[in-house]
């Protein structure tokens, strides 16, 4: 048996080993330039490419008629693609949808599936033909510009590339798994291709940061937004892009609800809402009253509506974490460039188009120039007919065949070939002096046609000069806005996206715990009216703050050891009036310390003003906190002994006046300027001296005519700023008001004008609004009038001012 192999010449003596490596390496290799990966040149797969060229040579040309998706897709595989028929017709439903890509290649009539994944129907259901900007990637593949080989019978030829005057591997991307390597090309905005082309033309040592630039990010078909390192991305060909969705909030009804409106790429809606559903179910995401999907006639619509009261930030946050409506994009920049696999950062990318360009130009205007050239030799045969057409005439008649005609016309004008056959093809009609002018001119034209030709193979500039004419037009025909917002950070979301943008109050109890309600949910009454019940608070627990702010607004929570925290105002749930909120201790990092003192701010300019419980005052500009940190700030640095607390924190301009009122009756005023500007490290300097046993209740920024004060029996009193001495800071004050047993020692005060309300809270949790109308202007050193009407055991814990517009401010 061993003799019969030995001897058998069919059999090959190799190494197991080798043999296999070199069928696998053929087989990978087969797979990567025939199947998976696109070409850098024309930025097509070889079924992708066939396709397109089938369709062309059927005269499915943009604004022809229709025809049957099973007749492409038989001729492809019957003249080009030896494989599946399902193949070929998933290929030619892709370009056509345009959700798959940016710029779709074909026209698709009938279904050619849905972005919730709905297959396409049947190939003999459907029809398709060419859209107009896949000619600009045809065109002049009839001018040599291209290598044909022999389709897999050898009875036809086919194109191994097309010309591609269209960027396709930028504009649609690529995706495909070969053996063991794998793509992944995002597409791009054809406006800013067209002009970072342009620019590399103009300037091929460009550097990345400027092309990063042009070509600011991907451009997704399905819109929303992207945010990662692109300048990574474009330097390397490899980044991680994360994609989410763009949600609006909406005002349904009298609920609020989140629409989702566009969603990440390559992301089936259907699986998205199933998510959303599951998420729901789960307990994951809470505060969801009704989900729908609203979608219609390619307009996506996704309707989350929330119950009363629900924040919409932390239900859009909870469908990034838990959903795909934030997802990944792996960018792998692998392409063939020369047959070759090769991963291409954007300059390559460039180049290379750039590269191609210049050969299919080149080969185009050969082919063009030889053209001009034979026509130009048999318009200078006709003329010289023409010209002695007698002879011509004669000399023919008399030759007793062709050759012999042609032998004639050789000898008697020294004619070429091509001139004498076009000669004696030439008809009878065309011997009139109108034709006689008609060649004259169509040789003066040839002849600076080959000249312009010439021109162009001669002068490198030329070409790039024509490749620069072709980029523009295409922008010109075919470019549009972005779809997709690049984001340099997730965060960077816009929060009118996210959030109602709206004027809210957000109240701070005593124990910590906060809520968000509209303005409008405090009612104005008379002065001595027993109030609403603000809040349902727990026994001993009362409203210590309560401010009013934009729900974009930063909150700035300052603590009673000096330390400075921030949260968006969004950020506090909405709550009823009657729910006691949320604890702060959940929402901050809170370190043995309770909240003192908070305030809203939109930017972080002019200063801050603080006072301690002590007397101590502070001014730091706001600039200092213009950073948040989650784990937060020391804005004054407070005696570690607990001996002083701040009491109050306010915004200040300067050249504004502050005033200081202590619990015993004492005020002072003086100018801010007299404070100079600190760092975050110091403790302050003497604001106001105190007397045995009493401590600074309140700190006011004066900006009104009036200030006033209430006591914690409910009396108080508005007394004129300028009754109030103005003097330099540490001293000891004047009387602010006549502190007895029946009034109770002054809670706070706050500057304030006629056409202002004031809101009071109290140590049960009532709050009253009322107007000023019936509390007259007083001297400083009366006691003043009854307020409010408290239940016994009932004390007055805070006093806000409500502008004539609405709007609320913290004392």
């Amino acid at each position: 048996m061993t003799d019969e192999i030995e001897n058998n010449k069919d059999i090959l003596n190799t190494e197991i080993s080798g043999e296999m490596k070199k069928s696998y390496l053929d087989y990978a290799m087969s797979v990567i330039v025939s199947r998976a990966l696109p070409a850098i040149e024309d930025g097509l797969k070889p079924v992708q490419r066939r396709i397109l060229y089938s369709m062309n040579l059927m005269g499915l040309k943009p604004g022809s008629q229709t025809k049957k998706s099973a007749r492409i897709v038989g001729d492809v595989l019957g003249k080009f693609h030896p494989h599946g028929d399902t193949a070929v017709y998933d290929a030619l439903v892709r370009m056509a949808q345009d959700f798959s890509l940016r710029y779709p290649l074909i026209f698709g009539q009938g279904n050619f599936g849905s972005i919730d994944a709905d297959p396409p129907a049947a190939m003999r259901y459907t029809e398709a033909r060419l859209m107009p900007i896949t000619s600009e990637l045809l065109q002049d593949i009839d001018k040599n510009t291209v290598k044909f080989a022999s389709n897999f019978d050898n009875s036809l030829k086919e194109p191994e590339l097309l010309p591609g005057k269209l960027p396709t591997l930028l504009l649609n991307g690529a995706s495909g798994i070969a053996v063991g390597m794998a793509t992944n090309i995002p597409p791009h905005n054809l406006t800013e291709v067209c002009d970072a082309i342009v620019t590399y033309i103009k300037n091929p040592e460009i550097t990345f940061e400027k092309l990063a630039e042009i070509i600011t990010g991907p451009d997704f078909p399905t819109g929303g937004y992207v945010s990662g390192d692109m300048l990574e991305l474009y330097k390397t060909g490899r980044a991680r892009l994360i994609l989410r969705g763009k949600t609006t909030t909406e005002e349904i009804g009298k609920k609020e609800a989140i629409v989702i409106s566009e969603i990440p790429y390559m992301l089936n809606k259907s699986t998205l809402v199933s998510q959303i559903a599951d998420m729901i179910t789960n307990k994951k995401i809470k505060d969801v009253a009704d989900l729908r999907d609203e979608s219609s006639k390619g307009k996506i619509r996704i309707v989350i509506e929330l119950r009363k009261g629900a924040n919409a930030k932390f239900v859009t946050n909870a469908l990034y974490k838990y959903t795909r409506l934030q997802d990944f994009f792996n960018v792998n920049f692998l392409a063939l460039v020369k047959g070759q696999p090769k991963v291409l950062n954007l300059k390559e990318v460039l180049r290379e188009y750039v590269e191609y360009r210049k050969k299919i130009i080149t080969n185009r205007t050969k082919f063009e120039l030889n053209k001009a050239s034979e026509r130009l030799e048999v318009v200078e045969g006709l003329l010289i007919a023409l010209k002695n057409i007698d002879e011509v005439v004669a000399g023919i008649k008399k030759s007793k065949s062709i050759a012999e005609a042609s032998e004639f016309l050789s000898n008697k004008f020294k004619l070429s070939k091509r001139q004498i056959t076009a000669i004696l093809e030439t008809k009878l009609q065309q011997l009139t002096s109108l034709e006689h002018e008609k060649l004259k001119k169509e040789k003066e034209d040839l002849e600076k046609s080959i000249i312009e030709y010439q021109k162009i193979l001669e002068n490198l500039d030329e070409i790039l000069r024509i490749i620069i004419k072709e980029v523009n037009e295409l922008k010109r025909n075919y470019g549009d806005n972005r779809r997709t917002y690049v984001l340099q950070r997730v965060s960077d979301i816009s929060e009118k996206d996210l959030v109602q943008k709206k004027e809210v109050v957000i109240t701070i109890t005593e124990r910590g715990y906060s809520k968000r309600m509209d303005v409008k949910a405090y009612r104005e009454q008379k002065r001595g009216g027993k109030g609403v019940i603000g809040s349902n608070l727990a026994t001993g627990d009362f409203v210590k703050q309560l401010i009013t702010c934009c729900t974009h607004d930063y909150l700035m929570f300052f603590t009673s050891r000096g330390r400075v925290l921030w949260l968006k105002a969004y950020d506090i749930p909405e709550a009823e009036k009657y729910s006691k909120g949320k604890s702060l201790a959940n929402l901050l990092t809170l370190k043995e310390e309770r909240i003192t003192s908070v305030i809203s701010v939109n930017n972080f300019e002019d200063y801050l003003f603080m006072a301690t419980r002590n007397g101590q005052v502070k001014k730091i500009s706001l600039n200092h906190f213009s950073k948040p940190r989650i784990s937060g700030l020391k804005a004054i640095n407070l005696p570690e002994d607990n001996s002083d607390v701040l009491i109050g924190v306010e915004i200040v301009k300067k050249g504004q006046e502050v005033f200081l009122a202590t619990k015993k009756g004492q005020a002072i005023r003086f100018n801010s300027d007299d404070i100079r500007d600190m760092g975050r490290a110091s403790y302050g300097v003497t604001g106001i001296k105190l007397g045995k046993e009493d401590k600074v209740v309140s700190l006011e920024i004066l900006k009104s005519q009036a200030i006033l004060s209430i006591t914690k029996n409910g009396y108080g009193k508005r007394t004129a700023v300028k009754d109030y001495r103005k003097t330099a800071r540490a001293g000891k004050g004047v009387i602010n008001l006549k502190v007895s047993e029946k009034t109770g020692e002054i809670v706070t005060t706050t500057s304030l004008d006629a056409e202002d309300s004031i809101i009071i809270t109290t140590a049960k949790g009532m709050v009253i609004r009322t107007s000023l109308k019936n509390i007259r202007v007083m001297g400083r050193a009366t006691q003043g009038v009854r307020i409010v009407k408290l239940s016994p055991g009932d004390s007055v814990t805070d006093l806000i001012k409500v502008h004539e517009n609405g709007l609320v401010e913290n004392s």
